[in-house]
């Protein structure tokens, strides 16, 4: 019956993904050239190569050969959101790393366990702190190939919120020295309800089915208090940026991430829309649009600003 089961939602998923990329007009991309990949703002642009090479990485991506330079000395570790993969959640930001210079690395942390694929690709599962020393071991391990003292964090939703654990009680402190979120959930999403901070309380140590640790996110979880341990989920000498947009629909509200640093603090806050109108993305498109990629490279590398163009993004795709 559980294998029989396992099929079903195996053949479910795979139908799902096929009709994401026919109606975001997305086709698997050739052998990359060695010299510079191609580009596709796109949220499920990454989708593509994890049909046809199950758990493997992004090329340009994961390379624990590469050397960081003097212009990019920090590898950047990309960290997914709920339900993404180093290769779902990542096809727009591996390729605009790479062709920059920098040593771009992704990991897929917190999957289930003994499940058959395409649930491999399936992370940000479990508990938020079996994912935190999931990142743990991955930082450890690029530090020593890469022979860099510290690295970047870029994350999407989840990945914005679970590293501050790693952070703040697994020694990440002194290994990090930017971290950019995008669709970040400081204060936990709901936060402005008190229903839901009373919902965390009660629930939010509690495992769910199949997103073991979602109830962590909440606000009132014991989990968020952790993070906000000192009064800011913020560590003094890291230099933060956080991407939100207007029309999260996930980061309930999106100011749930909008947390001003305080002394000492080096935090930006970028809202998409405060300098383009025509953008309208939404919890996904932000992670794949162009516009909100600029502003990470720049938020990477503020002594090389590139321009971020004010265009249409569509939500859900983001593409453009």
């Amino acid at each position: 019956m559980r294998r029989q089961y396992m099929g079903m939602v195996r053949r479910v998923v795979v139908a799902i993904c096929a009709a994401l990329l026919c109606v975001s007009g997305i086709v698997a991309p050739a052998s990359a050239d060695r010299a510079k990949l191609p580009e596709n703002y796109n949220f499920f642009g990454g989708i593509p190569y994890e049909l046809t090479h199950h758990g493997g990485s992004l090329p340009g991506s994961n390379d624990f050969s590469c050397k960081p330079t003097a212009e990019h000395p920090r590898p950047v570790v990309l960290v997914h959101g709920t339900g993404g993969a180093k290769t779902t959640n990542w096809g727009s930001y591996v390729p605009m790393l790479k062709n920059r210079g920098y040593c771009v690395f992704a990991l897929t942390y917190g999957a289930l366990k003994g499940l058959p694929w395409p649930l491999t690709a399936v992370g940000g599962m479990d508990r938020e702190e079996v994912s935190a020393k999931q990142l743990q071991k991955f930082v450890s391990k690029i530090l020593k190939a890469t022979d860099a003292e510290t690295v970047d964090l870029v994350g999407h939703s989840q990945g914005t919120y679970m590293p501050t654990y790693y952070l703040k009680y697994l020694g990440g402190a002194d290994k990090v020295t930017k971290y950019v979120s995008i669709a970040p959930l400081w204060r936990g999403t709901g936060s402005v309800h008190p229903v839901m901070t009373k919902l965390g309380e009660a629930i939010g140590a509690v495992p769910m089915p199949m997103c073991v640790g979602c109830g962590q996110m909440l606000p009132g979880s014991s989990f968020n208090k952790k993070l906000w341990k000192g009064g800011s989920p913020y560590v003094k000498g890291i230099d933060y940026t956080n991407i939100m947009t207007r029309y999260d629909e996930l980061v309930v509200p999106y100011t749930a991430g909008y947390v001003k640093g305080r002394e000492g603090e080096s935090v930006k806050n970028i809202v998409v829309q405060d300098t383009c109108a025509q953008d309208y993305s939404d919890h996904l498109a932000i992670a794949g649009s162009r516009r909100a990629a600029y502003f990470a490279l720049n938020a990477l590398d503020p002594e090389h600003p590139v321009n971020v163009p004010c265009m249409f993004v569509p939500p859900f795709t983001g593409q453009t």
